[in-house]
């Protein structure tokens, strides 16, 4: 690992910085004296206050603002995109602010990069945070960056949307991008909306964990940590233009992921089974993600977290720092 003082200073405008990815890797551009823009409209899943936290360094600004929304973008080498709405049951109740947030507002900090004025310098990389689940769901081998996306319910179909919209302004208005695909992430600071943090909050209440569809659909599993790790990756080695997969390098069903959850909740002795519900069917469910990511293993980075040895410590954070 580099050095603090080797790190070339880097100017970076994070969208949704209080989100669970955005988190981590906000955090870790601090660390290493780059001046970071946060821009994040607080939405109920942002973490306010982990901006208490972020507001120690002097060389981080806030801006509270929605990102199809504002006029004008810093000076900045880089406009990292984590903004977004991400609950796939959310986007199937209603889709409008899945539509608002990635697409919209995607084109509109695009726009912003578009007429960047020609006096402040070249233009910021434009960096999307994009999701493998702009694939589809494959039942045999993994999704290259080279596959056609098909995705299969309202927030991928979002995440698609803008990810074709940063590639047809880079072509149309010669712009500079990256478009990063991690899979399914894990940590902690997560919303409990998601997998993890929802088990765990209810078990604290006494109600069993919700299932669809029998457990059976298989994720991958990369913890945030490392999805920050593959950004900054990507600026140290200085590439654009290209598509980058950010694979976790393990999979397991949701039934399998729950037993482990509950086992470090209770012990794993404990029946997991009587804990979980099974009734739940959610509409155009995908199978199993998979994606190949030799592409950006080639410029050094792998994962480093090891879900079976991070699960147990992340179920007691939430478990005895739970906000409700």
């Amino acid at each position: 690992m580099n050095s603090l003082n080797s790190y070339d200073m880097k100017i970076v405008c994070v969208t949704g910085c209080l989100g669970f990815i955005p988190s981590y890797f906000v955090e870790k551009c601090l660390k290493r004296g780059w001046m970071v823009y946060g821009i994040d409209k607080i939405t109920y899943a942002a973490n306010e206050r982990f901006l208490e936290t972020l507001e120690k360094y002097q060389n981080f600004k806030f801006v509270n603002a929605d990102i199809k929304d504002i006029k004008s973008i810093c000076d900045c080498d880089y406009i990292v995109n984590f903004a977004a709405e991400s609950h796939v049951g959310n986007s199937i109740i209603n889709s409008e602010e899945f539509i608002n947030t990635n697409i919209v507002g995607t084109k509109n900090l695009l726009d912003l990069v578009r007429f960047k004025p020609v006096n402040c310098g070249t233009r910021p990389v434009f960096i999307q945070i994009s999701t493998d689940e702009v694939y589809g769901d494959i039942l045999d081998g993994h999704h290259s960056e080279d596959d056609l996306l098909h995705p299969s319910n309202p927030y991928s179909a979002a995440k698609a949307a803008a990810d074709m919209l940063v590639l047809a302004w880079s072509r149309t208005y010669n712009l500079d991008y990256l478009i990063v695909r991690p899979t399914n992430n894990y940590g902690i600071r997560q919303y409990p909306e998601k997998l993890i943090p929802l088990a765990v909050k209810n078990l604290l209440r006494g109600r069993k964990i919700s299932l669809h569809n029998n457990g059976t659909p298989i994720r991958n599993w990369l913890h945030a940590d490392d999805t920050a790790e593959a950004v900054l990756t990507l600026i140290d080695n200085d590439v654009v233009n290209e598509i980058y997969n950010v694979s976790g390098d393990f999979e397991q069903s949701n039934a399998d992921t729950v037993r482990k959850i509950i086992h470090a909740f209770y012990g794993t002795g404990e029946d997991w089974q009587k804990y979980v519900d099974y009734s739940y069917v959610r509409e155009g469910q995908d199978l199993r993600y998979c994606i190949a990511d030799s592409k950006i293993r080639k410029l050094g980075w792998s994962p480093k977290k090891e879900f079976d040895k991070e699960i147990e410590s992340i179920v007691q954070y939430y478990k005895n720092n739970f906000i409700w």
